[in-house]
């Protein structure tokens, strides 16, 4: 049989199974408590870590969405440098955050998928939606008849 044009094998069908340490990565969503997430061995197989692995995933996509739509990112009226170095500093953490986040969901874990969804979800809820927010003076100069 030739080999010379066959792919090399892939590193999980190298690895060896047998150890008691080794995780399975998923390459497709998958239900179940025993994942890695961000960190090697995090949460590993305990239910009480795997639900802390979720609250930390809603958190952050929650805090994402918070500095999304934070007054210091819209900058209106500022054109001086110390509120464009705020504005850049909180920009570079909300974009952190919002990798974190795709890092998590690149588990394949249906659990944190859905939570980083809900996360986006009731930050933009909570911050970005016209439901809780109160109009500003600028949208209230807007809404008013001419």
């Amino acid at each position: 049989m030739d080999h010379g044009n066959m792919p090399p094998p892939s590193p999980s069908s190298m690895a060896n199974h047998t150890e008691p340490h080794m995780m399975v990565m998923h390459m497709t969503f998958f239900w179940g408590k025993n994942t890695e997430v961000l960190f090697s061995g995090w949460p590993g197989t305990s239910s009480g870590m795997y639900a802390l692995c979720l609250i930390v995933v809603f958190l952050l996509a929650v805090i994402a969405e918070w500095l999304a739509h934070s007054a210091i990112l819209s900058g209106r009226g500022s054109t001086n440098c110390a509120p464009g170095i705020a504005q850049t500093a909180v920009y570079t953490l909300k974009t952190g955050l919002a990798y974190l986040v795709m890092l998590a969901v690149m588990s394949f874990n249906v659990g944190v998928f859905i939570v980083a969804i809900a996360g986006f979800s009731v930050g933009f809820f909570l911050f970005g939606s016209t439901a809780i927010k109160k109009p500003s003076n600028d949208d209230r100069k807007t809404a008013e008849p001419l």
